[in-house]
């Protein structure tokens, strides 16, 4: 990303709160037909929409702040990295009996998270002030 003005990264923050919380709802609002869609084990299910949904406010939160500290990003990029590795994790462990469409979403997921982590940390200085 160009180093331009600060407005330039604030949709990193919209985009993280946007993504946890839109699929953090819909898995809780769809979770009687994604759950035997994705086979995975409900209260793992249950876990993931969970996550998604605390990592979502959190940068809600972040994102609707005039000033951020840097910890506060650098929380949440640390909060996205490590759940990258988790959803890689849980997609290794549940490789066998999960569908296509379980670690699709996982692997998907890890992948997403794992770029906003990146994003985050690499803007941290300009996020705070965006």
């Amino acid at each position: 990303m160009k180093q331009g003005s600060t407005d330039s990264v604030r949709w990193i923050l919209w985009l993280d709160c946007g993504g946890g919380l839109g699929v953090g709802i819909s898995m809780l609002v769809f979770s009687a037909w994604l759950a035997p869609v994705f086979r995975l084990p409900p209260p793992l299910f249950g876990i993931i929409a969970a996550a998604n949904l605390v990592y979502g406010s959190f940068s809600l939160y972040l994102a609707l702040r005039r000033r951020r500290p840097v910890l506060l990003i650098s929380i949440l990029a640390a909060a996205n990295a490590l759940w990258g590795v988790v959803s890689l994790v849980v997609a290794a462990a549940v490789a066998s009996r999960a569908s296509v469409f379980g670690l699709a979403h996982l692997l998907i997921e890890a992948a997403v998270v794992i770029a906003l982590a990146r994003a985050e940390w690499r803007h941290r200085e300009r996020l705070a002030s965006a």
